[in-house]
């Protein structure tokens, strides 16, 4: 297989994954689209290094995690709140409406968080091991489980002071 299919192979199979990163890392329709596309871009400019090693969904977090904070910071935009309503989590009955205020709270403070935080949150809540989140953002094991402690004590007492309001 030539290097250009595998490599339309690869985006087509992950597609979800770079629209989540790009999603999270944004605040509207525009810049997510700009982000995605950076995202594709990095990813066929640093497609040679890739070894076959890892698996290519862990190495496209790891481009497209990379990809969106230096996009952010480069253009000095400030990570606002992404609208979370139009997405899917299956996380409640939706009668429940003191269950979904909760939810609401929570990812009103994840979207507070800072941009590693907020992206080993994201990959946390995407099923991903300590040492899958370590692989992929590039610290150790043990970090990604105390950065995680920290996460959510941050996050209870968010949603806490929020709740005392």
């Amino acid at each position: 297989m030539k290097r250009e299919d595998e490599f339309i192979q690869l985006i087509q199979e992950n597609q979800a994954l770079i629209y989540k990163i790009a999603t999270i890392y944004t605040r509207d329709r525009e810049e997510q689209q700009d982000l995605y596309q950076e995202v594709v871009y990095q990813t066929w400019k640093s497609f040679d290094q890739f070894k076959k090693a890892a698996k290519p969904s862990t190495w496209l977090y790891r481009v497209g995690m990379n990809t969106a904070i230096t996009h952010l910071n480069r253009s000095k935009k400030r990570v606002a709140a992404v609208p979370m309503e139009g997405m899917e989590f299956d996380l409640m009955d939706e009668t429940d409406s003191q269950k979904e205020e909760q939810i609401r709270q929570l990812y009103a403070e994840i979207r507070k968080l800072g941009l590693l935080d907020r992206g080993i949150v994201f990959l946390f809540l995407e099923g991903k091991s300590h040492e899958e989140i370590s692989e992929i953002v590039g610290i150790t094991s043990s970090n990604v489980g105390t950065r995680l402690s920290r996460i959510k004590e941050k996050l209870r007492k968010g949603v806490q002071t929020t709740k005392a309001h």
